[in-house]
């Protein structure tokens, strides 16, 4: 039975999060919107629709969506060439990959942010396959994405484990039926995603890399990890 090791990218894997808040912020900003950055962090991770409507409420104007979209991929395509990914993360693909686990990337980014953040991370060799939003009809949350992760590994939810730093990724792979791990250096709280369904959580990527051998991908039903 083929093992699939499920990662969100943004926030978990490559150090971007801030980046989207500060291109969100500007967009909304340049749309005559005042909104929080807090709140903007609250809800990266979301696809950029989703995004909008928990920042801006449900009966915004919806006209707005595409050109606030737009603007911010622009700003947010000024950094291509320099995402930072985050210590170990290529290292931690690698070594799933050693162990036999098939490794996809499952991110609500677009095909063409997703290539730039795979450049970033440069661990191509170790990836099987990716899973962006353009690649279904509802994105985290929804289980759908994982779902489809999962298809692309060949692997049943059963055994399989989905790292990520939101609540969104939490609650998605809670609801696709893997065990889910989160990773606090994309800024959400602990106990936030906790609540939202983690079984373990570590720091970052180099924390989860150095714990392997008593994380969730040993002992996949194992009891919480509460390594800090």
């Amino acid at each position: 039975m083929n093992r699939a090791a499920l990662f969100d990218v943004d926030g978990t894997l490559a150090d971007t999060n801030h980046l989207h808040v500060v291109c969100w912020w500007e967009a909304l900003r340049q749309a005559g919107h005042d909104v929080a950055t807090h709140d903007i962090h609250c809800a990266i991770g979301l696809p950029g629709a989703d995004l909008l409507a928990y920042v801006l409420g449900e009966d915004r104007d919806t006209g707005e969506d595409d050109a606030l979209s737009a603007a911010h991929s622009t700003l947010y395509g000024t950094y291509f060439d320099r995402l930072p990914p985050l210590d170990s993360a290529a290292e931690l693909l690698r070594e799933l990959d050693r162990r036999g686990w098939r490794v996809v990337l499952v991110t609500s980014a677009k095909d063409t942010e997703l290539d730039a953040l795979r450049r970033a991370l440069d661990a191509d060799d170790a990836i099987t396959a990716t899973a962006s939003s353009d690649d279904v009809s509802e994105g985290k949350p929804a289980p759908d994405p994982v779902h489809h992760a999962l298809g692309l590994a060949d692997a049943p939810a059963q055994g399989a484990v989905l790292v990520g730093d939101t609540v969104w990724d939490m609650r998605a792979g809670s609801r696709a039926g893997v065990v889910c791990v989160g990773l606090l250096c994309g800024g959400i709280p602990r106990q936030d995603l906790e609540e939202a369904g983690a079984r373990a959580v570590y720091r970052h990527p180099a924390d989860l890399l150095a714990h392997i051998d008593a994380s969730p991908f040993a002992q996949r039903h194992g009891p919480r990890d509460r390594t800090a």
